[in-house]
């Protein structure tokens, strides 16, 4: 009995990517329960960029440009996650909690976003029971900016007291665990709310977004609760001056990794993410595709994200190095957009649902590498650990808004200028506009490894190698 035991906590070990993921000052089941703030967050982003776009352009009949203006909101927010960051490296209260108070209240940001969001959106769609003017416009920016402070300050201060919890071993296996809860909670968001305004109608969209507020207000409190120590502070440590936001950032900048870093995460991100609003299309345009066959497209590539994450959390407890497995992910992400292209002339759904996985695989590789630097930068000196996730949060989301824009863009561009004979007789193809934009995706994750080389750790030619049975692999070669 007693082998047997044993050698299921060696299976359990071996095969499940985060039995070991607890450490001392950080146990299993108060991971699991802090991972609840990423549950919200992806509960959230999938209202916003998934339910509540088609349902405001389709049930509703917002106009489409007034319905991006309304998305983008979220993503004007982002670049002031550093800012977040740092206050809340820096809170001082007479409990001495620094993370929990920013948690609490981007809680009540997003819960009341989402609580005033569905009226918003009614009389934005012109039912009006008094007419205001813009009325519908501006309460529904409110709604929108609302919801992306909570998510933002939630999602900044959650990582950092995950990274202050943390041992350093186990850090990069927490970041893994954290963004396999938050694509868990996109999933299972998706198909729950999906289902729910299955039989539409406004009554039915006031409860179910409501509802969603209150369930971010409870996951967040479970999350929360007792995940900070109590550490009373006297009125001199509270009143003491505590430093700037411009001298943690120059503390952070200091020595050109982490501003290297950051552009390698605006770099990586535009190369990823310009694709999300062109997948579908292409697969209906160019391949001819159903509805219900290019929709498993996101599911294909969520499993992909989702597979990353847990090859990304084994990679990182062997002690890969992250900026090689960030590497790894770019040419992953090379390989899929290649598949994509050649979908097209070789008429092949599999070549290209392949691609759609690796995309998803890539980028998942690349997020949890990038993401564990940064919360290795934040060592010592006036630089916390808020501020450098958040100064990653703000390069990540600020990017990924950024190149949903630029996609649709260049493709529209594109495929105009194909369509009127501006590009040659030759090129006049439907599928050009695509091919386009998943051609300079291609460049952007070249120019992303050439800016991620300086950082790859470079192993001296004298390095004692430990002593024991160590196989030599490609990897040890110095670079």
């Amino acid at each position: 009995m007693i082998i047997r035991k044993k050698h299921l906590q060696m299976l359990g070990s071996a095969w499940l990517p985060f039995a070991d993921v607890a450490s001392e000052g950080l146990s299993l089941s108060q991971l699991l329960r802090m991972s609840l703030f990423q549950v919200s967050v992806g509960m959230a982003s999938v209202l916003l960029l998934g339910t509540l776009n088609r349902v405001m352009i389709v049930e509703l009949g917002v106009p489409a440009i007034v319905v991006a203006a309304m998305i983008a909101i979220p993503v004007l927010v982002a670049p002031f996650r550093a800012l977040v960051g740092h206050r809340s490296d820096t809170h001082r209260s007479a409990l001495g909690w620094k993370r929990v108070p920013y948690l609490w209240f981007g809680s009540l940001w997003q819960m009341g976003g989402l609580a005033i969001m569905p009226f918003a959106l009614l009389v934005l769609s012109g039912d009006r029971t008094f007419e205001v003017p813009y009325a519908g416009e501006i309460l529904a920016s409110l709604a929108f900016l609302m919801t992306g402070i909570g998510m933002h300050m939630t999602q900044t201060a959650g990582l950092a007291l995950a990274s202050d919890r943390a041992s350093d071993d186990t850090r990069p296996r927490v970041v893994a665990l954290l963004y396999v809860a938050n694509l868990l909670g996109m999933g299972v968001s998706a198909i729950i709310v999906g289902w729910l305004l299955a039989d539409f109608s406004p009554l039915t969209l006031v409860r179910v977004v409501q509802g969603c507020g209150l369930m971010t207000l409870v996951l967040n409190l479970i999350a929360l609760w007792k995940q900070e120590r109590f550490r009373p502070m006297t009125k001199d440590e509270r009143d003491a001056p505590r430093p700037r936001f411009s001298d943690a950032w120059a503390d952070l900048m200091s020595g050109g990794t982490a501003g290297r870093l950051l552009v390698v995460v605006v770099l990586g991100t535009l190369g990823f993410s310009m694709q999300d609003v062109l997948l579908e299309p292409y697969g209906g345009q160019v391949l001819g595709l159903s509805v219900s066959k290019t929709t498993l497209l996101t599911a294909m590539s969520a499993t992909g994200a989702l597979i990353g994450f847990l090859v990304a959390g084994r990679w990182l407890a062997r002690g890969l190095d992250p900026y090689r497995m960030a590497a790894r992910g770019l040419l992953a992400g090379i390989v899929a957009f290649v598949a994509v292209i050649f979908a097209g002339p070789l008429h092949s759904t599999a070549v290209f649902f392949a691609g759609a996985g690796l995309i998803g695989f890539g980028a998942g590789l690349f997020a949890i590498s990038t993401l564990t630097v940064a919360m290795k930068l934040s060592v010592g000196g006036l630089a916390g650990a808020g501020i450098a996730l958040g100064a990653w949060g703000a390069a990540q989301a600020t990017a990924q808004g950024a190149s949903i824009f630029l996609g649709g863009s260049l493709r529209d561009l594109v495929a105009h200028l194909a369509a009127n004979g501006w590009l040659g007789a030759g090129l006049t193809d439907a599928s050009l506009g695509y091919s386009f934009v998943y051609h300079l995706e291609i460049g952007l994750l070249f120019a992303t490894l050439a800016v991620l080389g300086p950082l790859v750790r470079v192993r001296p030619l004298t390095e004692t190698k430990p002593s024991g049975d160590v196989r030599l692999a490609i990897v040890e070669f110095p670079t």
